[in-house]
C-alpha cells in the first residue's frame, strides 16, 4: 500500500503545495528518497524519467530549509544544477511554486539571458538557486556569486552534464561550496567509468537508490519501426505518421540544420510546427516549447537538446527521424511519451546505413522493436538485419611466390 505524504513526515505546507498540484500519493522514488535525504544521508539515485524525480530532491530540501530557518537574510541555502536551459527552466517552475507556500525565495540563472541580469538578485535575500553549471560558474569566478552558504547541493541529469563537458565547471562550483552538508545526484543511467569517477568524487558514502516504477506508474510505449529507402522515403513516412496521429507529437533528428530543413517542409505542408536545437536564442527555445505544449503547433521537431529533462506533458507520439548516436538516448528520447503511467507510441524511420545502430538499441532496451509496413510506402529495397553486414572480401593482390627450400650440402 502506498504511503500517504503524511507518513513522509513533511511539512503540511508541503503537502498542500502537493495536493494542488494534483499529486495525491508520493510515487516509488519520492518514497525511498525523501526520507534518506532527512537522515541526513548523500544519495545517489537512478530513475527513469516521469516518475516524479524532481520533487523526490525538491521537497526535502525545503523541508531542511523549514527545519532550519535562517535568522538574518542571506546568499543561496540549496542549489540545484541541470544541464541544459529547458530543465533548469522546470525545475524552478515547481520551486517556484512550492516558494509560495513556503515563504521562501527562488533564482533561475541560465545561459541566454543578459550576463548582469542576476546580479540585483543575487544582492537580495535568497534560498534556492536552480542553474546551469556554466553560467553560474561565470558568476562566481567574477565574484558576483557567493557559494559560502550552500547547504544541499543536488546535481540532476549528472551523466548528462558529463556528455556535455561540464564536470570541470561541477567542480568548480565545488570548490567554491566549501560547506555543502549534503549532496544529492540523480542520473537516468550510472554505467561507466566517467559517471562512476563523478560519483566517486562529489559524494561521501551515499545511499544508493535505484528506483524503478511499478506498473501504475510506468507508461505503457509502444515500440515500432519502418524501413525507409531513402531521405525522401523516410519524409513521405514522417507525413503518414503525423498525418494519422494529429495530436502531439516530437520528432528527433541529428542536426540543426535537418530541424530547420524539416520545419520548412512540414510548414509547407501546413502542419503546425515549433523547433527546438541547441543554437537558438533562449527566448526562441522557450517560446518554441510554449507553442507546442500549450497547443498551438502540434509538432516539435528537436535534435537530443529535447531529449533528456523536458517535462511536456502528453506526448503521444515520439518519432526517431534520425536514430541517435548511441542506444541510451534512444531511450531518453522514447521517454517523452508514456509518462505518469499513460500510454504512448514510438515509431523509428530507419535507413539500411543505420541498421547497426538498430540493433545496439535493441541489445540495450532487450527487445525486438516491432517491424511494420504502410502498404503505400512499401520500402523498395530488403533491409539488412542488425548485426548481419556483408562478409569482408579476401584482399586482392598478387601473392609472393614461396621461397624454394634450398638441400643444405
Amino acid at each position: 500500500m502506498t504511503p500517504s505524504w503524511q507518513e513522509l513526515d513533511i511539512a503540511p505546507s508541503l503537502i498542500e503545495a502537493m495536493l494542488q498540484l494534483g499529486h495525491q500519493k508520493p510515487t516509488r522514488i519520492q518514497q525511498q528518497v525523501i526520507p534518506e535525504a532527512l537522515a541526513a544521508h548523500d544519495i545517489l539515485a537512478s530513475s527513469p524519467t516521469g516518475t516524479g524525480k524532481t520533487l523526490a530532491y525538491v521537497l526535502p530540501a525545503f523541508q531542511h530549509l523549514l527545519d532550519f530557518p535562517r535568522h538574518t537574510p542571506g546568499s543561496a541555502r540549496v542549489l540545484v544544477l541541470a544541464p541544459t536551459r529547458e530543465l533548469a527552466a522546470q525545475i524552478h517552475e515547481q520551486v517556484a511554486f512550492i516558494c509560495q507556500h513556503t515563504g521562501h525565495n527562488s533564482l533561475l540563472v541560465t545561459g541566454g539571458v543578459n550576463f548582469g541580469s542576476h546580479l540585483s538578485a543575487f544582492e537580495s535575500n535568497l534560498d534556492v538557486v536552480v542553474s546551469t553549471p556554466g553560467r553560474l560558474l561565470d558568476y562566481l569566478e567574477q565574484e558576483r556569486f557567493s557559494a559560502e552558504d550552500i547547504e544541499w547541493l543536488i546535481l540532476d541529469e549528472a551523466d548528462r552534464m558529463l556528455d556535455m563537458g561540464f564536470a570541470e565547471a561541477v567542480s568548480g562550483i565545488l570548490a567554491e561550496a566549501r560547506h555543502v552538508r549534503q549532496r544529492l545526484l540523480f542520473s537516468a543511467t550510472l554505467e561507466g567509468p566517467a559517471i562512476q569517477r563523478f560519483t566517486k568524487n562529489t559524494l561521501q558514502q551515499p545511499v544508493f537508490i535505484d528506483a524503478q516504477p511499478p506498473k501504475r506508474e510506468r507508461g505503457k510505449i509502444v515500440l515500432w519501426m519502418h524501413a525507409a529507402d531513402t531521405l525522401e522515403h523516410k519524409t513521405a513516412l514522417l507525413r503518414q505518421l503525423l498525418n494519422e496521429h494529429p495530436l502531439s507529437a516530437l520528432v528527433f533528428v541529428k542536426t540543426k540544420e535537418r530541424v530547420i530543413t524539416l520545419c520548412q517542409q512540414l510548414r509547407a505542408e501546413s502542419f503546425r510546427v515549433s523547433m527546438l536545437h541547441g543554437d537558438m536564442p533562449q527566448h526562441s527555445r522557450t517560446q518554441a516549447l510554449a507553442d507546442f505544449t500549450s497547443g498551438k503547433n502540434k509538432v516539435l521537431v528537436a535534435t537530443d537538446v529535447a531529449a533528456r529533462g523536458i517535462d511536456i506533458e502528453d506526448v503521444q507520439l515520439v518519432v526517431n527521424f534520425d536514430l541517435p548516436r548511441r542506444a541510451d538516448v534512444f531511450v531518453h528520447r522514447i521517454g517523452r511519451t508514456g509518462r505518469a503511467g499513460r500510454k504512448g507510441l514510438a515509431v523509428s524511420l530507419v535507413e539500411a546505413h543505420d541498421a547497426d545502430m538498430l540493433g545496439r538499441v535493441e541489445r540495450y532496451i532487450g527487445e525486438k522493436i516491432e517491424r511494420r509496413v504502410i502498404k503505400s510506402l512499401r520500402p523498395q529495397f530488403k533491409f539488412p538485419e542488425p548485426g548481419k553486414g556483408k562478409k569482408k572480401k579476401p584482399k586482392v593482390g598478387k601473392s609472393k611466390p614461396k621461397a624454394s627450400k634450398k638441400k643444405s650440402r
